[in-house]
């Protein structure tokens, strides 16, 4: 008969401050979740992914979005690792066969945030100010806004890209609110960005825990932990995303948003310089998101036609 009860826990996460960050957060829920889980018999094993190692390209150029979870995949199919906790929006939208995304947390403010010393908002900032980003969303929404910005390539842990900025690599730059909040971090140049004005990444802010197909034990043991309206909300971007054959290499945007039972998604595509602007909203019944996110998705695509 199949194991009900497991004692001893791995997580696996990638090593950053952020990643750790979410790894406990997942670790403190299981315990409050389950009497027979506790400090002792949850271990967190960090794991090093080929898009950490590679801090001086753009992930659209070696990869993509794979590049942070081929490692830690790797151990869930060995079985070194029982679940593995990831950032939504780090995620390829189609899994390898034989693991699957079964829970994810309350979704954290989904806003991107501005943070420069010269300027308080985008608009604000200098003619021929330089942006740094290593994201092709926010690069195309920033230069839809501001064409006349010199964008330079900004990668790493928001720690680096902090220190990027006190350097002055460059004069702005963005990062996600969720990040922030969740590092507990306080820095008076942060101006959260309305989300009309910079559409966040599909799956923005979003935690979820990976598994094995075949664990049956792990999906039991995560179930408490899921939150219904983050999963229906993600799950209808992530289906746009999937439609639009999105990548690291396109600039897509979306956001959905439920009130009742009705689901609202939002997308958005640019070319990368900010040119050929589309978007689109889409309403439905919240529990059939993946409809939703496919007629956005199509109707986003037939415009890029």
């Amino acid at each position: 008969m199949q194991e009900t009860v497991k004692n001893n826990l791995v997580i696996g996460t990638r090593g950053s401050k952020l990643a750790l960050a979410q790894a406990e957060e997942v670790k403190g829920l299981l315990i409050e979740a389950h009497d027979h889980l506790n400090e002792d018999n949850i271990e967190i094993k960090v794991m090093s992914t080929r898009g950490d190692r590679v801090q001086d390209r753009n992930l659209s150029e070696i990869g993509g979005k794979g590049l942070f979870t081929e490692e830690i995949e790797e151990a869930l199919y060995e079985g070194e690792i029982d679940i593995a906790v990831h950032s939504l929006k780090d995620m390829p939208t189609r899994l390898p066969e034989g693991l699957e995304l079964v829970c994810y947390l309350e979704r954290e403010d989904v806003k991107d945030a501005f943070l420069s010393a010269k300027a308080n908002s985008l608009l604000d900032l200098p003619r021929g100010a330089v942006l740094g980003t290593s994201s092709l969303r926010r690069k195309a929404q920033a230069l839809y806004l501001r064409p006349d910005l010199k964008v330079v390539n900004f990668r790493g842990n928001v720690q680096t890209r902090l220190k990027k900025l006190d350097d002055n690599v460059a004069d702005a730059t963005f990062l996600a609110m969720a990040g922030l909040n969740r590092l507990g971090i306080d820095d008076k140049r942060v101006i959260p960005i309305n989300t009309a004005e910079i559409l966040p990444a599909v799956a923005q802010g979003a935690i979820t825990i990976e598994i094995a197909s075949k664990n049956d034990v792990m999906r039991s043991i995560l179930k408490p932990l899921n939150h219904e309206e983050t999963e229906l909300r993600v799950r209808a971007e992530r289906t746009m995303l999937d439609i639009l054959d999105g990548s690291c290499r396109t600039p897509i945007a979306g956001l959905a948003n439920i009130t009742g039972d009705i689901l609202t998604l939002e997308g958005r595509v640019l070319d990368e310089d900010g040119t050929n602007e589309r978007k689109n909203s889409v309403s439905g019944d919240k529990y059939d998101p993946e409809a939703i996110g496919q007629e956005l998705g199509q109707l986003l695509k037939c415009a890029s036609s």
